[in-house]
């Protein structure tokens, strides 16, 4: 099948060259000159396991290509995936201003009936709004091309893009009921096929339900992340210890065990923004969602923990004091900083005084973009950040460890090591990597989140 992707980020970038990789003529489309002159010239705008290996692979066969050129991206694709950002806007609603000039391009050009694919993370009601701007252009012209709008949306986790798309849980289709909305569904039928040789993965439905759909299952995830975060802290106070909690509640079958891992908070480009977004659209409709907004509140909080944790261990006095963090991006496997934990614990350290450097496997000249931006009020405060070029040179001279991202490479360190380079042989662990018993018995004092095990007075 001739297929469009409309963006070339996480989103498109993967449905694209997974959708080549199975024998579609796929054409991405991007209006950021820079990023298609990399992907031309063998390169990759983002860190994605596997997708270099399938983008070469597939250039070289033919089956993928990049351009600026918007007309021809619409005379390629008989379907046409729109795969934009949705950025939060201001009050928190998702920004669709690229969305629409996608289908507004899509209008201006298009000759034969198109199917016009909502992949972007978009609210409830975004398909008729495409219809509309994509209508208005064919009447500007005088056109009587049909099309249908689908939605479709995305189940890509950061760091595991590739697999998730190519052996997806389900698939989610929304399509409407008219000639040309039938017409859609047997055609994306056909191009979801591959995945579907096993068993059934396709969910049909109407588009506003699809639409949905997206924002719900992001808001659960997030929903069970803030929960788990907010026992932690209980259980910090009360003496019990989150992972035996987690054990205990993810046996049953009801709950199970996903999504229950305590922590210094979610980040990341979709579940703080959809989660705002899905209060957004209650908000529209005169309804508060009280859970979501403590979801969010908590995450907020969440993000703070480390840092409180660091302060109260040094007597609220962190001059003169220097810190090694390990893990910068907001999740393993991805050189995203977006609304990332560490982001918020540096500042609380250099803003109260403290040095610190810094490590990750692969972000670390994202860190260097997104700290710029962060400390643009204070940039005296950059020349405190050392960027390390190993885990362990991080750690030479600091007072203590702060854990933020749970890279595999930080699951089992050197202690020996550990313990000679470190000033202090402590560690502040964000992501419960280790357990509180063994650090004990080999001497390195220990700070997890909800595995302060006290004794009740």
């Amino acid at each position: 099948m001739k297929i469009t992707i409309i963006g070339t980020g996480y989103v498109g970038l993967v449905t694209g060259a997974c959708l080549a990789e199975l024998g579609n003529d796929v054409f991405c489309l991007d209006v950021d000159s820079k990023k298609i002159e990399i992907l031309n010239n063998g390169g990759i705008p983002i860190h994605e396991p596997g997708l270099e290996e399938i983008v070469a692979r597939n250039r070289a066969a033919g089956r993928i290509r990049f351009s600026t050129d918007v007309e021809a991206s619409v005379a390629h694709g008989d379907v046409q995936f729109i795969a934009v950002g949705t950025p939060p806007d201001e009050d928190g609603s998702a920004d669709l201003q690229y969305v629409l000039a996608a289908a507004r391009n899509i209008g201006r050009y298009m000759n034969g009936f198109k199917v016009v694919v909502d992949k972007s993370t978009v609210p409830v009601g975004t398909a008729d709004r495409v219809a509309a701007a994509l209508q208005s252009e064919l009447t500007v012209r005088g056109s009587d091309a049909h099309f249908s709008v689908v939605s479709n949306p995305e189940f890509l986790k950061e760091g595991a893009a590739v697999e998730d798309f190519m052996r997806p849980d389900r698939i989610v289709i929304g399509c409407d009921n008219s000639p040309q909305g039938e017409k859609a569904r047997g055609m994306m039928k056909k191009l979801y096929t591959p995945f579907n040789r096993n068993h059934e993965r396709t969910y049909w439905m109407d588009v506003r339900s699809a639409e949905f759909t997206k924002y719900a299952a992001n808001a659960m995830l997030a929903t069970r992340i803030s929960f788990m975060n907010e026992l932690a802290n209980l259980a910090d106070h009360v003496g019990a210890d989150i992972e035996a909690v987690r054990h205990g509640i993810g046996s049953d079958p009801r709950i199970g065990h996903s999504f229950l891992y305590a922590g210094c908070g979610y980040g990341g480009s979709c579940f703080p923004k959809d989660v705002q977004a899905l209060e957004r659209t209650a908000q529209d409709y005169g309804l508060n969602l009280l859970i979501l907004q403590a979801v969010e509140a908590v995450n907020a909080r969440q993000k703070e923990v480390l840092g409180n944790k660091i302060l109260q261990r040094f007597e609220q006095n962190l001059k003169g004091r220097h810190f090694a963090i390990w893990g910068l991006a907001f999740k393993p496997n991805t050189d995203d900083m977006r609304a990332a934990s560490s982001r918020v614990l540096l500042g609380e350290l250099l803003r109260n005084g403290a040095t610190v450097a810094v490590y990750d496997p692969v972000s670390m000249e994202e860190a260097k973009r997104v700290f710029a931006l962060d400390f643009s009020d204070a940039p005296e405060l950059l020349s405190s950040i050392r960027f390390a070029t190993t885990p362990m040179d991080a750690l030479d001279g600091a007072d203590a460890l702060a854990i933020v991202t749970e890279w595999k490479a930080f699951r089992s360190p050197d202690f020996d090591q550990v313990k000679t380079r470190l000033k202090q042989a402590i560690i502040f662990d964000g992501r419960n990597l280790f357990e509180p018993g063994v650090m004990t018995e080999i001497g390195i004092e220990y700070h997890g989140i909800g595995r302060s095990v006290l004794t009740r007075k």
